[in-house]
């Protein structure tokens, strides 16, 4: 099952795991030799940063139909919202709403010119004045032109001061001191209060994509005018059919567009929730592209043999973690959390979830940075190395006593659940080790399966969870990453952590313009994030597709965005 969150203007999106595990690993001491991390960080070297099988727009085969499968069906199709940020969700609405600005394979970014004629960012009052002259020829399908009362209801919705919207974050709108109308309604003129160095991941897929003003202007509509619908969409595809009871999204092409012809007639998205079904509707032909995610090396086996397919492979801002609840009965306590810390070794469940994946078995150091990012510091430190003795040394000092199996304080035994969505067996897996882990500090752990289409909704948003495994999807804006996921407040701070240090420093980190300082702040910011023990980070999550030879301009994107419009075939 794939179903992830994603990380804003570096918006996270959360994914679940997959798969049937690569399997093993005890819980002793496994710490990599030199040898295989020298082996790893080759690995990484050698991995491309994009795999799509790239075809100029001329060569790609007029017509056709692509069908692609998704992990989990959303009921919010509102990529702001909190309960909408789904990568499932977010990767439905690329071909069909608006990304003002495209990141390439280098995470560089330039203006979407089907949606802007003209982008300018502008210092010299001041302050940071962010210009956006929207295309002329933009239009909502419903006949309404797309102005710049789009970009200001978004900022009303998101910036965190109404209460009542419940927004995935409020990172860079809350930056935002007005929107106003330029020279015409489709020059939208964006003043900020203080300077913003991730702004292209504003009104755009990094913070979900812009929606028409009229169906996010209030917390009503907000909430319910996507919620199980899409009224009104703006790309090379339209919505043919969204059928909640096959879960299929049918998208077709739109007459009415602007831009390029796209390539495919129809685009279908079908939810196949456990991942080794998946393979087999791709081994079958009832898809034409397979996402192989960590702990299935059967599946990798599998799409390998199949005939006339390949399998792409590419870095991506993605990662793999468990979250640890900051306000659960027993996890409140920080030297209980870090005991916690200590007594999971990481290095044991990444080499047991990669497992014959033919990836990188390096485990993460760093809650902002991917392995492979230029800023990428190892901040774990001591926490990051597996010590069950100092997990027993801080139990014993907060006052937890071994007594039997387990230890008990004032009475209560330490328990913790592990909630894990059903049909997931890499996160069982995850939980298994965990249990056994944890066993060894006197911490008892039930696995706790809960339905897969509730996992976040229910449980990981509502905080009812002490440790939890999933994926937050990144993008190529990191830094924006960091409020959503970590300062207290934010919706997305699903463990509701606080420690106004982390606040301050996370502030300084995203209100630096220089990319370097940035940068140096933000791994200031993460070493406090080790300390809190707020996530345990495992590894950088594998982006490996299994694909049709013909398929063009698709596959193991990495920080690139996918131009929909040049998406096809080649025979």
């Amino acid at each position: 099952m794939k179903v992830r969150y994603r990380a804003a203007a570096g918006l996270a999106v959360l994914a679940m795991a997959v798969a049937a595990c690569g399997g093993g690993g005890g819980t002793e001491n496994k710490q990599p030799s030199t040898e295989q991390s020298k082996q790893a960080q080759q690995q990484m070297a050698e991995t491309p940063a994009i795999s799509i099988n790239p075809v100029p727009y001329e060569q790609v085969k007029d017509g056709g139909t692509l069908t692609l499968s998704i992990g989990q069906w959303p009921t919010q199709w509102n990529g702001n919202h909190v309960d909408g940020n789904q990568a499932d969700t977010a990767t439905m609405l690329d071909p069909i709403m608006p990304q003002l600005m495209m990141a390439d394979e280098n995470a560089t970014f330039t203006p979407n010119p089907d949606y802007l004629a003209d982008v300018k960012n502008d210092m010299s009052s001041g302050k940071q004045v962010v210009t956006y002259t929207i295309n002329e020829k933009a239009t909502w399908s419903d006949g309404t032109p797309m102005t710049w009362k789009d970009l200001e209801a978004a900022w009303k919705a998101n910036n965190g001061e109404n209460k009542k919207f419940k927004p995935a974050s409020t990172d860079g709108w809350d930056k935002i001191e007005s929107v106003e109308k330029g020279d015409s309604d489709k020059v939208a003129v964006i003043t900020f209060k203080k300077p913003y160095s991730e702004w292209q991941g504003l009104f755009n897929r990094g913070t979900s994509h812009l929606f028409p003003a009229e169906h996010i202007s209030s917390p009503d509509a907000y909430d319910n005018d996507y919620n199980q619908k899409i009224p009104a969409t703006a790309g090379p595809f339209k919505v043919e059919s969204l059928d909640e009871g096959t879960k299929t999204l049918t998208l077709v092409r739109d007459d009415k567009w602007w831009g390029k012809k796209a390539k495919l007639d129809k685009l279908i998205y079908r939810a196949i929730p456990d991942p080794a079904a998946e393979v087999n509707a791709f081994a079958n032909g009832e898809i034409d592209a397979v996402e192989i995610a960590a702990g299935a090396p059967a599946d990798l086996k599998r799409a390998k043999e199949v005939p006339n397919a390949e399998i792409r492979k590419a870095l991506s801002p993605n990662w793999r973690h468990i979250t640890v609840n900051n306000q659960s009965e027993f996890l409140k306590e920080k030297t209980v959390r870090q005991a916690v810390q200590y007594a999971i070794n990481r290095d044991v469940i990444t080499q047991s979830d990669l497992k014959d994946m033919e990836w990188p078995l390096q485990t993460l150091g760093n809650h902002v940075f991917m392995n492979n990012h230029k800023g990428y510091v190892d901040n774990s430190g001591d926490l990051g190395k597996y010590n069950l003795e100092k997990a027993k040394q801080l139990l014993d000092a907060a006052g937890w006593k071994q007594e039997g199996e387990y230890r008990k304080k004032d009475g209560k035994e330490l328990a913790l659940s592990f909630v894990i969505p059903t049909a997931t067996p890499v996160s069982q897996t995850e939980g298994e080790l965990t249990q056994a882990m944890l066993k060894e500090a006197g911490i008892k752990v039930t696995i706790r399966p809960v339905p897969v289409d509730k996992f976040f909704n229910d449980f990981i948003i509502k905080g009812d969870f002490d440790l939890v495994p999933f994926s937050w999807i990144g993008t190529p804006l990191p830094l924006g990453s960091m409020p959503q996921i970590y300062k207290t407040g934010s919706e997305s701070n699903f463990p509701k952590a606080s420690d106004p240090a982390v606040d301050a420093a996370i502030q300084a980190a995203v209100d630096e313009m220089d990319p370097a300082k940035a940068i140096e702040l933000a791994n200031a910011a993460d070493k406090l994030i080790w300390d809190m023990v707020h996530t345990i980070p495992l590894y950088q999550r594998p982006d490996i597709w299994a694909a049709k030879k013909t398929l063009a301009n698709f596959g193991a994107r990495g920080y690139k965005y996918y131009d929909w419009t040049a998406v096809g075939f080649t025979g």
